[in-house]
């Protein structure tokens, strides 16, 4: 296709996602209702898996996507809803609009990712910043704008750094929609770029974010060096999901 223009990135879509669900659910049966505040791309499918099998989970009957079941739940009297295995930034993104004409007001994605800084010792990446290297973004902001964190939620959040129960700092992520060509010479140009982890969704997410004026948070749980040796992509108690269910919280309950 040819080069974008500026009527392209200031033109409203013909297909809208309200226009969709408001089908899927005459086509389902569903009443019109909202969905909660606070949502959570879970793309690892961990969370919504310890979740269920510690019954803390309830299907959400608001929820009209085709493609994804949604799960309400509480955690510390604050309530969330939750979509898991939405993987890569296309369907990432699918979600998200869904979810912001269904009620959500802050969506909070955490996503498993490669380390590409040996030099981050945190468990986790508050992503800031982020590489473009996926197709989705294209379609939300011209190429040469930067794809990140609302600056006012990068300050709401500053408490996280320096909370001793959470392992968390800002950083700059490579968002690839081909993870298994994360080639050598690749991983070097973004390491060169000062690239700190390498996910699938977070480029997409915040340009969409920036498109649509919505809150978009998203963190990269640094849990492998890309199956480059044996025993890698642990994540610790219930594969992380103690710790990200914290740093949710702790995140949602700094901006709502």
């Amino acid at each position: 296709m040819q080069e974008k223009s500026e009527t392209f990135y200031n033109d409203e879509s013909v297909f809208l996602p309200a226009n969709l669900l408001r089908e899927a659910r005459r086509q389902k049966g569903l009443d019109e209702c909202n969905v909660s505040k606070v949502c959570i791309l879970d793309p690892d499918g961990d969370i919504v898996r310890y979740l269920r099998k510690a019954g803390s989970l309830e299907l959400n009957l608001c929820w009209a996507c085709y493609h994804s079941e949604m799960y309400d739940f509480s955690y510390k009297g604050m309530q969330f809803a939750i979509v898991g295995c939405a993987v890569g930034a296309s369907y990432a993104v699918l979600i998200a609009e869904q979810l912001f004409v269904s009620g959500c007001e802050l969506l909070i994605s955490v996503t498993s990712a490669g380390k590409i800084n040996p030099g981050v010792e945190s468990d986790y990446l508050l992503i800031e910043r982020t590489l473009r290297d996926e197709g989705t973004s294209n379609h939300y902001l011209p190429e040469n704008v930067v794809s990140g964190l609302n600056p006012s939620l990068v300050r709401a959040l500053q408490p996280l750094f320096s909370d001793r129960n959470l392992s968390v700092q800002p950083g700059l992520s490579w968002t690839t929609d081909a993870p298994y060509r994360e080639t050598p010479s690749s991983i070097e140009s973004a390491r060169e770029l000062g690239v700190d982890s390498v996910e699938m969704e977070a480029s997409a997410l915040y340009a969409f974010a920036q498109k649509k004026s919505k809150q978009v948070v998203c963190f990269a749980h640094l849990t492998n060096s890309m199956a480059q040796q044996a025993g890698d992509f642990e994540k610790g108690d219930e594969n992380g999901s103690l710790t990200s269910l914290e740093l949710i919280y702790q995140t949602a309950k700094r901006i709502i």
